[in-house]
């Protein structure tokens, strides 16, 4: 399934870091079929920052280096766009903690995803995160057939 863009959550990266991951085989797939499509795949520095931290706590130091150069190194041939979150999308992020005031464990990483998201008319986006649903834009979660966590 071909989609223009996607945006790629933390989970995604996660599971691609983990070949035992059950949703390792679908996400595979899924970047796979967007290998030579430029910019397909949309992510942040504030996502990167997060899966960092976790990969790096979770996984040996070479095997998390070699991750992560390869993320940096699709992002230099044009394959993953990491977009910046300025201070003007932090502050329409920190607009959107306040209008969900009712969902306090959106975390702010999810919550700048949306405005990159919203901002580039991206609809899909490539997470298990439930956060995508509850925050009521719109976006399809995928791969669809994998659960929703948090």
């Amino acid at each position: 399934m071909a989609f223009d863009r996607v945006f790629v959550d933390t989970w995604a990266w996660l599971v691609l870091a983990n070949n035992h991951d059950p949703a390792f085989s679908a996400v595979t797939q899924m970047r796979t079929d967007a290998a030579d499509q430029i910019g397909a795949w949309v992510t942040t520095d504030y996502v990167l920052g997060e899966t960092i931290t976790r990969l790096f706590a979770a996984t040996h130091f070479a095997e998390a280096c070699r991750f992560v150069e390869g993320i940096f190194e699709a992002s230099r041939l044009g394959r993953v766009d990491i977009e910046p979150i300025t201070s003007e999308r932090f502050t329409r992020a920190f607009q959107l903690r306040l209008r969900y005031h009712d969902k306090p464990r959106i975390s702010c990483t999810d919550l700048t995803s949306f405005v990159v998201m919203r901002e580039l008319g991206i609809r899909h986006a490539l997470t298990a995160d439930r956060h995508f649903d509850q925050a009521g834009m719109a976006f399809i979660r995928l791969p669809q057939s994998v659960p929703q966590v948090q």
